[in-house]
């Protein structure tokens, strides 16, 4: 936990300088390779320092921190060019404000683009340093798997392929499984070895992939002693991959939709 705290500070302190960075390429591309006398440097960077941090704000309500987000994907691009939109907007309205001055639109979609695309690249590129780094042993999250089924079996083989921050150290399985070992994973029995495996690998994470009727008594090991606790849908029967999390009236639901239009992607 403490090794995933520093490279969370390292991330966030990365991604304001590569912010300010976006933002001066900006500038001298539009100027050239000189400090204008019209336009001075000083003042364009002093307002970029100032909205770095609540830009920073912005990017992380969109949960791009998240440990588990996966950065290369459409939505999580949606989200950073969001929060670099929003951060134009904040550094149009500090600059106007504070010097009352007239400067370059051409700069503004040059600071866009260049903050949009290098902040994404990099988080990409951060991703793979992070999960690399947190997998080492000892694993920084070592995660339990309770319950083997196709899915659950399929899940430890992506999460290892991809390199997942969780790292998978045991399996155990209600009514026990002939493998001695999953994707480099250990089994190591029935549940009634569920105490044991919790306290012996520091497990920060437990998968449930199977044995709805322990649901109760896994949810109520991972409070008593602080542990994350995740349920596959298939758990439940759902299986087709079209489920998704969302709020009713402040309360987090599990909906499954009919099949819909590409658009109504956006709706949801």
């Amino acid at each position: 936990m403490f090794r995933h705290r520093i490279l969370l500070i390292v991330w966030l302190l990365s991604d304001i300088l590569t912010f300010a960075a976006a933002y001066c390429a900006a500038y001298f591309l539009q100027v050239g390779p000189i400090l204008s006398t019209d336009f001075l440097f000083g003042k364009f960077f002093v307002v970029t320092l100032i909205i770095a941090p609540v830009w920073l704000v912005v990017l992380g309500t969109t949960r791009t921190f998240a440990l588990t987000r996966n950065q290369a994907t459409v939505r999580n691009a949606a989200y950073i060019a969001y929060s670099c939109l929003v951060g134009i907007a904040l550094f149009t309205i500090g600059y106007y404000f504070t010097y009352k001055e007239f400067f370059s639109r051409m700069l503004l979609v040059y600071a866009f683009t260049l903050s949009t695309v290098t902040t994404l690249a990099w988080h990409i590129i951060w991703e793979q340093i992070q999960r690399s780094l947190l997998r080492r042993d000892p694993p920084a999250f070592p995660t339990l798997l309770v319950g083997v089924t196709r899915e659950s079996r399929a899940l430890l083989k992506t999460m290892k392929i991809r390199k997942s921050a969780l790292k998978p150290v045991a399996v155990l399985d209600g009514r026990g499984v002939k493998d001695t070992a999953i994707e480099g994973v250990p089994v190591l029995g029935k549940l009634n070895k569920l105490e044991e495996t919790l306290e012996r690998f520091k497990i920060t994470h437990l998968i449930q992939g199977s044995d709805l009727e322990q649901s109760l008594n896994l949810l109520s090991a991972c409070r008593n002693r602080g542990i994350t606790y995740i349920v596959l849908p298939s758990v439940f029967g759902i299986v087709e991959r079209d489920e998704s999390v969302e709020s009713l009236e402040g309360v987090p639901v599990t909906v499954v939709r009919p099949k819909n239009d590409w658009w109504n992607w956006f709706l949801r």
